[in-house]
């Protein structure tokens, strides 16, 4: 067995960290946001306009940290993203009209977006210090962190806790943590080579493709699936209630299912796509979450929706950490600008979807527009190829 140095070992260790912070963070985000609509005396329609220019400014800071972690580095980048994440998102629980609301979710929007192309840039380059993946299974931290989240939201709203108070430190938890664990961040000039090759390595998509349009193709598949991946986030507990008639107890049961799987999934990834390649990850895993989405929304009892939803959940948890990974390592000279593309193009994706599906609502049953991320889901399987490395040809001698 490879043994793994310990400075690898210890950027592993701060980049669960980040990964676990930003989901922390967000995760207090969402519980609070009644409490702030209220305090900030907004309808929905405005609290939905100002969402979306938290999303958007999330894109800007995706398209911003992409050259600046090339140019300085993880160690000054990611850091200094955790720390504007952390202070950003003090802000919202001290706003009182929707234009302070809008400022705020500028600026944590921003910090939200250079944070997630920092971190998952930095995974790239520690990965390649192992001689298996690991890049799921920081995502699944992600998920951890907003499990947390939830829990201690929940105790601090029902103790009565100002949101301000409360976002206040998970704000400054998140500039500690972020100040503390800088330096253990790597940069891909200190990663040392393993002595077993890692899955990491640029080949698997590189090959002799260009990396312009391998990244491009990467964002498009990132697109689906995190497109599929949103329709969850916000349909899965009203599929329930509304087609099956399930209370709204029950119905938040779909979403858990769903969450709880893709969070199992994504520590159980690695491992098989050290044996399988991030090809079939992809490939069968879209499979598997198509027929689950499928199965979700023509079961006609609670317990066959329930499981259905779990199987998207799990199709769905391992396919985008084997993008993110494949575009960090296009080209390492550029990981971070490559890996903004890729993950700002799934985000958009992630942001649409629920909208998307809101749309075609107005058509079609709830459950029927499920047919769109469920072709985008097998669409993504048809080319999950571009993971597939290419053999190089061979120079016959001449005159042979």
């Amino acid at each position: 067995m490879t043994t793994v140095p310990s400075r690898p070992r210890a950027a592993r260790f701060a980049t669960f960290m980040f990964f676990g912070l930003n989901g922390f963070a967000m995760g207090m985000w969402v519980v609070h946001i009644p409490n702030i609509e209220r305090a900030t005396g907004i309808s929905h329609s405005t609290l939905g306009a100002l969402l979306l220019v938290l999303g958007g400014a999330a894109f800007a800071g995706m398209q911003v940290a992409g050259p600046l972690v090339d140019r300085l580095g993880h160690r000054r980048l990611v850091p200094a993203a955790g720390v504007l994440l952390g202070l950003a998102v003090c802000g919202p629980g001290f706003a009182d009209s929707w234009w302070t609301l809008g400022l705020t979710l500028i600026g944590f929007g921003f910090g939200n977006g250079a944070i997630d192309v920092g971190m998952n840039s930095h995974a790239v380059v520690v990965e390649r210090a192992y001689p298996r993946p690991i890049m799921a299974a920081f995502h699944a931290m992600w998920s951890i962190g907003g499990a947390i989240a939830a829990v201690i939201g929940a105790a601090t709203l029902g103790a009565g806790v100002p949101t301000g108070v409360t976002l206040t430190g998970t704000g400054l938890l998140c500039v500690l943590l972020s100040v503390v664990s800088a330096r253990f961040l790597m940069e891909p000039a200190a990663v040392p080579s393993p002595d077993v090759p890692s899955a990491a390595e640029p080949a698997p998509v590189a090959g002799r493709r260009t990396p312009g349009r391998l990244v491009w193709l990467l964002g498009l598949l990132a697109l689906a699936l995190m497109l599929s991946e949103g329709v969850a986030n916000d349909w899965a507990a009203l599929h329930m209630e509304k087609v099956l008639g399930t209370s709204a107890s029950t119905a938040a049961l779909a979403y858990g299912a769903f969450a709880v799987a893709m969070t199992t999934g994504r520590f159980l990834t690695d491992r098989v796509a050290a044996w399988a390649g991030p090809a079939a990850i992809v490939r069968y895993g879209a499979v598997l979450a198509a027929v689950g989405l499928t199965t979700a929304a023509a079961a006609p009892w609670v317990p066959v929706s329930l499981v259905g939803w779990a199987l998207f959940g799990l199709g769905l948890s391992g396919g985008v950490p084997q993008l993110f990974t494949a575009a960090g390592n296009l080209d390492t000279r550029a990981s971070g600008t490559l890996m903004a593309r890729v993950v700002g193009l799934g985000y958009v994706g992630l942001l649409a979807g629920p909208a998307l599906i809101g749309g075609l609502t107005r058509w079609m049953p709830l459950n029927v527009t499920f047919a769109v991320p469920v072709v985008l889901c097998l669409l993504a399987a048809v080319f999950a190829g571009v993971l597939t490395p290419k053999p190089e040809p061979v120079e016959q001698p001449v005159g042979s």
